[in-house]
């Protein structure tokens, strides 16, 4: 049976995998200052790559280096400091989470939300996935919300 917001062959534990590792890949890019192209070479060639979406990891990767700028400028709008001073965790969080939001409108934003609460609270501060969400929830308002208004309709 087809869910109807799931595209037709996407595998969603694939792609949870593939958040985690990239929160892990944005971290280290974060904190390491290397090249993406060289993260994304690290992180190919981990046996655990094999489990996730590819594709759909070194996507979320180039796209959070690519438009950096504008997704910084996004959560920057919400948040009560500057953007280096966010927590690394969170920051990344919130980079990849606000890429989908503004780039992949094939991902609903009620799921890029929740995977980013879930990835926050295994790895990140305490209460970081409370911060998290009342940013990615004004930014889900923003960029996607026609999206959003029809959700809170039918809620």
């Amino acid at each position: 049976m087809n869910h109807p917001h799931r595209p037709e062959g996407v595998d969603l534990a694939a792609r949870s995998r593939s958040r985690r590792r990239a929160l892990q890949a944005i971290y280290a890019w974060q904190v390491g200052g290397n090249r993406m192209i060289q993260v994304i070479e690290q992180f190919r060639h981990e046996q655990d790559m094999e489990i996730a979406d590819l594709e759909y990891f070194e996507d979320l990767l180039r796209g959070v280096e690519k438009n950096l700028a504008e997704l910084d400028a996004g959560i920057r709008a919400h948040i009560d400091r500057e953007i280096a001073e966010v927590d690394p965790i969170e920051r990344a969080v919130m980079r990849i989470a606000a890429y989908e939001l503004r780039h992949r409108p094939d991902v609903p934003y009620r799921v890029i939300i929740n995977e980013a609460l879930e990835v926050t609270k295994r790895f990140g501060a305490d209460q970081g996935h409370t911060y998290v969400n009342g940013v990615l929830d004004k930014l889900a308002g923003e960029w996607r919300a026609v999206e959003y208004r029809e959700k809170s309709r039918r809620s």
